[in-house]
This record gives C-alpha cells, structure tokens and sequence, in this order.
C-alpha cells in the first residue's frame, strides 16, 4: 500500500485539529443551550468571592473538642468538597474549636449537605413500626422497593399495630437477648415512644449505640423503635452512587447508594441478616440509619454474606452521590452545626486579575517579538500556534469550570503564563532542528521532515518532565497550588497536541511554497545566511566557515557523497579563493 505524501498528512492533521476545536465548541455551546454551561470559566475565591461557613461543634455539657478531632473533620470536609467538583475552596480552624469553610459562589443545598452533615449511620434492627413499610432486601442485599408477598403473607401483628398494643412492651420482665428481642422495649421507652412525635426529632443529640432509640423515617410517615446498634458506619470501606438494575443488566431508573463493608462489617451484616431472615413483620427488617433518622428500613428476604448491600430511597444523582461521598470519606468525629454563613468578598479581586492578565500579555508580546526578529515571518507561524494554542486551553477550562467544577485562581493564570515559555520552547527546538539540516546542505522540503524527526523526541522529553512535576505537584498540594498545577500540566499536553498537529503540518505546506521553498530572505529558512552555499536545483552545500569547523572524517565523508561535477566546481573555487588571496588575477 502507497504511503500518504507529506502534504496529505497534513492537511490530514489540520482537519483533526479542526474537529477537536469544533468539538470543543459544540460541548460548550450544548451546555449553554441546556443551562448549565457557560462561555466563559467560573472564577476562585480569590478573585470573585464566595460564601464563608463557620461550623461550630454539638457537645454535651462538659465535653471538649480535641485538635486531633478538628483536623480530622477538616480533612474529611476537604475531601467531600472536593469530591463535589468544588475546587479552590478554603478548610481552616478558627479559636480551637470551629470550622471555617470558605468556597467560591453561592453553594448549592448538597454542597451544603456535604460539609456541615456528620454522616453517622448505623444499622439497627426494628422492634417496632407504627405501620408496615414497603421496602425489601432482595439476595444481592439490594432494596428494591418490592413487596414480597411470602413475608406479607406471615406478617407480625406487632408491625401492623400501634406499640402501645404490643405484648411484648406490657411486660420487659426479661433481659434481651439480642438486639432484636422485644425485652428492649421497657414500659417507660413505650410511654416514650406512645406520645414521641416524628417533629420531635432531635439531631443534636446523639444516641447511644447500646441502646434502643425512638426515630422516624426521613420524611415523617413512620416512626419506630429500633435495637441498638449492630454495625457501624466506620465499617464501611467503600460507597458509590448508581442506578438500580435488574437481573437482565436493564436499570430501573432508581437511584442507590452501593455500600461496601470491611471484613468485620461484612461478618457481622452477615450475622444480622442470618437472624433476621428467620424472624417475621417489623422484626424482619433493619433500619439504616442516618444522622438519626432512618432513611430505609428494608426487609431481610435474604442472608447477605458477600458485605455488599445497596440503599435505595428517595434518591436522585445528586442526593445519592452526596450521601456516597460522605459514607466514602468517612463520617465527622463530632458533629457540627452551622453557626453562620456569610457572603464574602474576592480577596485580590479584579485589580490582580487584570494585571495578571497584563502580564500574560507583555510576556506574549515579548514571545512574539523574538520570533519575528529571530525567524522572520516564519515567526508568524509561532504566533498562529500560540493562539491554537490558547483557543484549546481557554475551551478546555470553560469545559472543566461548569462540567467538573474547575474554578480559575490567580495561581492558574500563572500557570497560563507559564505556558506561554513552554509552548515557545517547543518551536524553537523544532525550527532550530529544521535549520540546522539546511546549514548540512539538505533542501528545505526535507530539512522539515528530518528536523521534526530529531525534535519530536526533544519536545516529548521535555514536555514529559513538566507533566510529571504538575501531576505530583496537583496530588500531593491543595487549595491555589492545585490550580496551578492543574493548569500547567493541561497546557503542557495541550503544547504537545498543537507543535504535533498544527505547527509540523504547517511547515510542511509552507516548505512547497515559492517564499519559503526558494529561501527568501525574509522567510527565516534562508540557506546562506543560515551559512550553506548553493550548490545547484535547489540544493546547498556547507559554507568554508561551516566546514572549517566540522572534524576531518565530517569533511571526508561529505567527499565522498559529492559528484564529480560538484568536486570539480569546489576545486575551481578553492583555486580561485586561494589567487584572490595572493594577489593573483583568479
């Protein structure tokens, strides 16, 4: 098969640069047309401002916040944040024992969900429900919403019935047994439970896990009394957020939060659930709770080994993934409550951005000036892939800024500015390694294509190198130093694609142009005054100062490459050199 022709090749990676730049518009015009994106990126909190949110500790009379526990809470609000897409948000302690978290814009009630909530959740077997629920627990330990109609079938009265009317509360004479036994239920905590009130819920208080508790569900339809606790959040070593499938692979369009327990949370669901699966009515089900109050109190159809059951409720993505993050990351040492939020103003504000900006600009300037006065107007083309350049890295971080929830700091637009030398520096090796060719007497046309062979592997490495320093740099840093990272190491590869697809390509059109393919003075790739000597149909030699400077085995090889034609006429002009310098007539 006939190889492509360099021309084709490159007309064929400027149609693919197109298409990337096409593409990038049309994702960013979609999201604007559908009311989520924007044309131009969000900005950080030190240049637009935000909302501040102090957080103050629930304790009991007497209790004390240790450092240990603020720093833990921070490091785990840090990492909820940034799990929601919110970059460039600030996590500090404020007089020993508040929380002041500081994010850019106006949070939404998820973010808000994410930061202030503690996250505690706990199973918990039900003793009793003021009436029967409708969630089951299916054999992949998932809570489908299904009704089973076995277990309806076989219901315990006590889980149709109020709990004033149930045997087993008239008389605790015994000592439970487990966390599911009746005897749990003492005649004060019936009273108690007689007259409680779902709007009497207290989160402030934490309960006990050794002992029953008195909740509703989330939203109010159903209170119960439950058993103490079985297993614990911090058992939980991983939580995503999905949509419900079928056995078929179809989803049902309900949306779950998967839970994932540790060895010791995967035996003791499994112990639960082998006792429950043998019990009937409310005493089948457990009751998942979360921040004290249950948001699912499925029913046990099934004995759940494999530690993997799945919450189902009145989810959707957002809810769901808020509550995955927060299982995720783990819940709060202590809880907090929101002693005030605020709207704050930008720190540095526009006067830093602009002369940010301003000075992007100089150095862009600059960048220019060189190239024309060192390239002459194949400086031009260093100029058109700047701004490439700049069009894919500006679409590429409005895309980032209302997909992801990137925001522009004033450390990403040094990153920007940064860039402007490292994409630079890529030309410069390129067009060097392409003069360098013509000075060995190469024409231009393959000057191009063996300068781009010896530059590819230049740019690569060293384009690499800046990639590996941003990446460990956005890992191992938080707050503004990520954001500068993320913008160097994304202009590094965007450096990368433009000197691949549009710079290289571009040469080799304009090398089989008359300007630049003749060696115009002005075009910058001009052999003698790169030093060659024209030798004939557009091919040159090296100059007698290039050759002087070249070891005696260069010069004898480049003999021996030479025609006879060619020796003969670098004999008369050696010859006539050497009269000219005795005074001679040549």
């Amino acid at each position: 098969m006939a190889k492509s022709s360099p021309t084709k090749k490159a007309w064929r990676s400027l149609t693919w640069l197109g298409v990337i730049i096409v593409g990038l518009i049309a994702l960013n015009g979609a999201g604007v047309l559908t009311g989520g994106g924007s044309w131009t990126p969000k900005l950080a909190l030190d240049l637009e401002g935000g909302t501040q949110i102090i957080l103050a500790p629930k304790l009991e009379s007497g209790q004390t916040v240790s450092s240990e526990q603020l720093n833990q809470a921070v490091s785990i609000i840090r990492q909820r944040i940034d799990s929601a897409g919110v970059s460039e948000s600030e996590i500090n302690t404020q007089g020993g024992q508040n929380i002041v978290v500081s994010i850019p814009g106006t949070p939404d009630d998820a973010t808000l969900n994410r930061i202030q909530s503690s996250a505690k959740l706990e199973f918990r077997p039900v003793l009793v429900a003021s009436a029967p629920t409708e969630d089951s627990v299916g054999a992949d330990g998932s809570t489908d919403g299904a009704t089973d109609p076995a277990t309806d079938a076989a219901a315990d009265p006590a889980a149709e019935t109020p709990a004033a009317e149930t045997p087993a509360a008239e008389t605790p004479a015994v000592a439970p047994t487990d966390a599911s036994d009746l005897n749990n239920i003492t005649p004060d905590l019936q009273a108690e439970f007689d007259s409680f009130q779902c709007s009497d819920i207290d989160t402030s208080i934490v309960a006990p896990a050794d002992q029953p508790l008195i909740t509703c569900e989330s939203d109010g339809s159903i209170k119960y009394i439950l058993g103490p606790v079985e297993v614990s959040g911090e058992n939980i070593s991983d939580a995503t957020n999905g949509q419900v499938t079928t056995q078929s692979g179809a989803t049902t369009g309900e949306w779950a939060v998967n839970i994932v327990f540790d060895r010791t949370g995967t035996e003791s669901f499994a112990d639960v659930t082998t006792r429950l699966s043998g019990l009937q009515g409310a005493q089948n089900q457990f009751a998942i709770v979360l921040d004290g109050s249950v948001i699912s109190a499925p029913r046990t159809l099934a004995v759940i080994t494999d530690g993997k059951p799945q919450i189902t409720g009145s989810f959707d993505q957002d809810t769901s993934k808020a509550l995955a993050d927060q299982l995720k990351f783990g819940a709060l040492p202590i809880s907090f409550a929101v002693q005030s939020q605020d709207t704050i103003s930008a720190t540095l504000g526009s006067t830093q951005l602009q002369s940010g900006l301003i000075a992007g600009l100089i150095g862009l300037i600059l960048v220019v000036l060189y190239s024309l006065i060192q390239y002459r107007l194949l400086g031009l083309v260093t100029v058109a892939s700047l701004i490439v350049a700049g069009v894919i890295t500006y679409l590429l971080i409005t895309l980032l800024s209302w997909r992801e929830g990137y925001r522009l700091s004033l450390a990403g637009v040094a990153g920007l500015i940064v860039a402007i030398g490292i994409t630079a520096d890529s030309f410069i090796v390129y067009f060097e390694r392409v003069r360098d060719e013509l000075r060995d007497g190469r024409g231009l046309v393959s000057s191009v294509e063996s300068g781009w062979r010896r530059a590819i592997r230049t740019i690569i490495a060293s384009d690499t190198v800046n990639f590996l320093a941003a990446a460990v740099l956005f890992i191992l840093a938080v707050g503004n130093v990520r954001g500068f990272a993320l913008t160097l190491g994304l202009t590094t590869l965007v450096d990368l694609l433009v000197v691949a697809i549009f710079t290289h390509p571009m040469l080799q059109l304009l090398a089989r142009t008359k300007f630049f393919g003749d060696g115009h003075k002005l075009s910058g790739l001009d052999p003698r005054a790169l030093g060659a000597v024209y030798r004939g149909r557009a091919r040159f030699q090296p100059s007698v100062e290039v050759a002087s400077r070249k070891s005696p085995s260069s010069s004898k090889e480049a003999a021996k490459r030479q025609t006879i034609a060619e020796r003969k006429a670098a004999e008369l002009v050696g010859s006539g050199s050497s009269k000219s310098t005795d005074g001679k007539d040549s």
